[in-house]
């Protein structure tokens, strides 16, 4: 269900919980279950981003500190510790008058019979104090209350959160209200907050990517946060205009490649349904120093910060530990199994990967992902203007990845750079016709596999980009869709054309689903 974006009444049917453990399921340590061929239930592995396969466990929420008209102290500072469900979240403090004890909440809600939130609040500065605790729908009416630092809020008929294009009302957001009064030597002082709060599961089964429930399909892009005038970094007009042209592409998801993007992006992404595989800047681990024991120690600590920076966010439905790591390496194995196996410890809920562009032979850190993603650009970096083998690589690729690893395929980088303006019939490499075919050709197969066990695609790259300068890049990175200035190029209308098509065949309310933008319902932050 969705916020509403226009006056007047509106029905929604209480959405459907998640299914109940399938005939022959059987629960893995980290949650969830995992489907094997034959109906049988088998454990399942979590690389470079581990996850879960089946049966739906609690999903994350979304959340937002502060209300509007609050004084704010800047982002960065942590008000407390929390564990919610075993999972701490910092939110920034925002204080009705004076400082106070602070307040850091985590709530882990799913739909069974009705949503269930559980929340847990940690106070700082005092130790005699009182806690209200509120979940209000989207038009402010009270569905579940509580008092006391921790306790569950049982929502009836719960309305779930869905991806855009996935339901006719996408991106349904309740709000937490916590409200402390606390006694200290200055006198009694009072804390707010109000967290937006998404109720959705995820699982992922031996062939299926399932969101409350229901197969989902990743038609998408990666982005990078770039564009030419200033540069690399948030922009909130850049960001307005990337999600109008997200919604007009009919892109249902991005990956946040390759580092964590700012949170008003994910607040964004909440608000609008576009689903997230929110990556950590694990980038270059390509040599064996890469994989030693402080390297490791690192990356963790970074998967610990980005779990408890975004782990809240319903949009946020995996977790990438890194992009093209040279996985085939030795000590890859033990490093990937290390990494995939402390994220899920920080996060139950969500499945892990990492990106590959290793051989599916060779990759050691493979046998631990719950979502296989694969990164290759046929006819681009090899085969240089030979189109024709396109779909015989790539159904192979795909065929090879699933006999050995039986888990679900996200095609998760393809493309060719593209020189916007420069035609050639046949089509040579750089025009916007060698684009267009080499992306035909990918598509060809891709809609063969996605009724077996391909889950997702996601092109290189939403946007041109600027990259260091080299012989082989003219101006950054070509392989956008749009211009660096968020021009289309042919194959945006291509890319949009097909996008619509699958989120057509993939919803599961109502009518044929129409192009929306931002500017049609108005910014609430």
């Amino acid at each position: 269900m969705a916020r509403e974006a226009s006056a007047g009444a509106r029905d929604r049917s209480p959405a459907p919980g998640p299914p109940s453990a399938p005939p022959g399921a059987r629960r893995l340590a980290a949650g969830g279950w995992r489907l094997a061929a034959g109906g049988e239930r088998r454990g399942n592995h979590g690389p470079g981003a581990g996850g879960r396969r089946g049966r739906a466990r609690p999903a994350a929420l979304g959340l937002r500190a502060g209300a509007a008209g609050r004084d704010a102290v800047p982002a960065g500072e942590p008000v407390a510790g929390a564990q919610g469900a075993g999972w701490p979240l910092e939110l920034p403090r925002r204080l009705l008058r004076q400082p106070a004890p602070g307040l850091r909440a985590a709530v882990v809600p799913h739909a069974a019979a009705g949503g269930l939130v559980n929340y847990k609040v940690f106070v700082q500065g005092s130790e005699h104090f009182q806690l209200e605790v509120r979940l209000l729908d989207e038009e402010g009416k009270v569905v579940a209350q509580g008092t006391g630092d921790q306790g569950q809020l049982q929502v009836p008929s719960a309305y779930l959160w869905w991806p855009y294009l996935m339901h006719e009302h996408p991106a349904y957001l309740y709000s937490l209200e916590v409200r402390l009064t606390a006694q200290t030597e200055a006198g009694p002082v009072s804390d707010f907050y109000a967290l937006p709060v998404g109720i959705r599961t995820v699982a992922v089964t031996e062939n299926q990517f399932l969101i409350n429930g229901k197969p989902f399909y990743f038609h998408g892009v990666n982005k990078h946060e770039d564009a030419d005038i200033r540069g690399k970094g948030f922009d909130w007009p850049l960001l307005v205009k990337d999600f109008n042209l997200l919604r007009w592409l009919g892109a249902n998801s991005f990956r946040t490649s390759h580092y964590p993007y700012a949170e008003e992006v994910m607040q964004l992404c909440d608000r609008y349904g576009i689903v997230v595989i929110d990556e950590s800047p694990g980038v270059g681990i390509v040599l064996t120093q890469s994989y030693s024991n402080v390297s490791l120690q690192h990356h963790l600590e970074v998967m610990e910060e980005l779990v408890r920076r975004d782990k809240n966010h319903p949009a946020v439905v995996m977790w990438s530990v890194a992009n093209e790591p040279a996985s085939y390496l030795k000590p890859a194995g033990y490093y990937f199994k290390t990494l995939i196996a402390h994220t899920k410890d920080l996060d139950p809920s969500r499945p892990v990967t990492f990106v590959t562009n290793s051989n599916y032979e060779a990759d050691l850190g493979a046998p631990y992902v719950d979502v296989i993603c694969v990164n290759s650009y046929y006819s681009w970096y090899q085969d240089y203007g030979h189109m024709e083998v396109i779909q015989l690589q790539l159904a192979t690729q795909f065929e090879k990845w699933y006999r050995t690893y039986q888990k679900p395929i996200i095609q998760s980088e393809y493309g060719a750079e593209t020189i916007a303006g420069f035609h050639q019939d046949p089509p040579l490499m750089f025009s916007e016709e060698y684009q267009k075919g080499l992306l035909e050709q990918y598509h060809l197969v891709l809609d063969q596999k996605r009724k077996e066990y391909v889950v997702g695609e996601l092109i290189w790259n939403f946007a041109d980009f600027m990259t260091d300068q080299s012989p082989q890049r003219a101006m950054g990175n070509k392989k956008g869709i749009f211009t660096r200035q968020r021009q289309p190029k042919g194959a945006a209308f291509l890319l949009r054309e097909r996008y619509w098509k699958l989120a057509n065949e993939t919803r599961y309310h109502g009518s044929a689903v129409k192009s929306q933008c931002v500017g049609n319902s108005p910014f609430t932050f």
